[in-house]
């Protein structure tokens, strides 16, 4: 098997553990990091060079693939840099903040004719999977409406960090951005949205300046909705996602963690992750409050993600550099790799923040 080499753009808490995990990867080498704050602890660790030069790093002949994982309103020039120099990319969500960024981004790999991959890695739950074989399989009839709920209530910090601050993050929406695009991995692109909210909780020196309670009502053409909540401003905190079909339903609880599959016949009961080890990690990250108040979970550079967590972002390091020795995309992921997921996801959310900021329904197309 040959090897592929891979660089990383960013390594703070999702950057670094994935290169950890490409440690482990067989037919896979982290060859270069690039970081103004993290990269020589993290290349110390890892066994690999510093780079300081986007450009420089990306022309590196032992470079195969960019995986950018920069704070999110970093994310374009690293990949325009990795299209230009021919370089396969993996971003990390939100693709951009906005739809012109990401579309320029997909855009620019489709011209340079390299794989360009959206790290939307809710779609590697196993719980997502299944719950969309068993819909492509009519097991609840025909999806009639999803309810996300992704939120919890927030406690002042040592210091506001960048995801609280809209310009560097876009806020709970685009940061968060995994239940919207999951929603639209199950029903399709959403044609239009109504977005009410605002920052209610949460405002003064003391925090940032992203909104803390947002809810988006999402139709998608042949009558059927869905509501996505956001936030840190719930004392009452939930995290799921409830997909109502015609004969059915599903609903995968990411805090008290599993999957419940509910027909004519009764319920059944499934793993959210890999295994039940996985799972119980999960809820036992949410119950106890040792990692995250609700679903708000914001990790830090130089921290472990947990084993939940750890185990999606495998998977899907372990897809991605398949990919790179030459295996087919399958249909269920194939969204991620020709650009539609990325550009449904942000045009959703930028179509989204329109309504929020002009108080009126939004067709998605306006933003296209």
């Amino acid at each position: 098997m040959k090897t592929v080499g891979y660089a990383i753009v960013g390594t703070g808490y999702f950057g670094a553990e994935l290169g950890r995990i490409l440690k482990t990867i067989e037919g896979a080498k982290l060859v270069a990091i690039l970081d103004p704050d993290n990269a020589p602890t993290i290349a110390a660790e890892l066994g690999c060079d510093v780079e300081t030069d986007l450009d420089v790093l990306c022309a590196r002949e032992d470079v195969d693939a960019v995986i950018v994982a920069s704070p999110n309103y970093l994310h374009k020039e690293p990949v325009l840099a990795a299209a230009r120099h021919k370089k396969n990319v993996f971003c990390e969500k939100p693709i951009a903040l906005s739809y012109a960024d990401c579309d320029e981004m997909v855009r620019a790999c489709e011209e340079a004719g390299v794989i360009f991959m959206a790290g939307h890695v809710m779609n590697f739950f196993n719980g997502v999977r299944r719950a969309k074989q068993f819909i492509n399989e009519g097991k609840i009839g025909k999806v009639l409406y999803c309810h996300s709920a992704r939120n919890g209530w927030e406690q002042v910090q040592e210091s506001i960090s960048w995801k609280k601050i809209r310009a560097k993050s876009g806020g709970h929406l685009y940061h968060h951005i995994h239940e919207l695009d999951c929603i639209q991995f199950l029903m399709g692109q959403a044609t239009a949205v109504t977005m009410t909210g605002g920052n209610v909780a949460h405002y003064g020196e003391q925090f940032g300046d992203e909104d803390d309670m947002l809810f988006l009502n999402l139709e998608f053409g042949n009558n059927t909705y869905a509501i996505v909540e956001y936030g840190s401003a719930f004392r009452w905190s939930e995290h799921y996602l409830l997909i109502q079909g015609t004969e059915g339903a599903i609903r995968l609880d990411m805090k008290d963690t599993g999957m419940t599959v509910r027909t004519e016949k009764g319920d059944e009961h499934y793993l959210l992750h890999r295994t039940k080890e996985e799972d119980d990690d999960r809820t036992l990250t949410y119950n106890t409050k040792m990692e995250i108040d609700g679903a708000v979970l914001y990790g830090k550079p130089g921290k472990k993600p947990p084993l939940w967590l750890h185990g999606i972002m495998e998977e899907e390091m372990k897809f991605f550099n398949g990919l790179m020795h030459g295996a087919d995309a399958t249909d269920e992921f194939r969204d991620l790799l020709n650009g539609k997921a990325a550009r449904a996801a942000i045009a959703t959310a930028d179509a989204a923040t329109l309504s929020l900021n002009e108080n009126r329904k939004v067709n998605v197309s306006e933003v296209i």
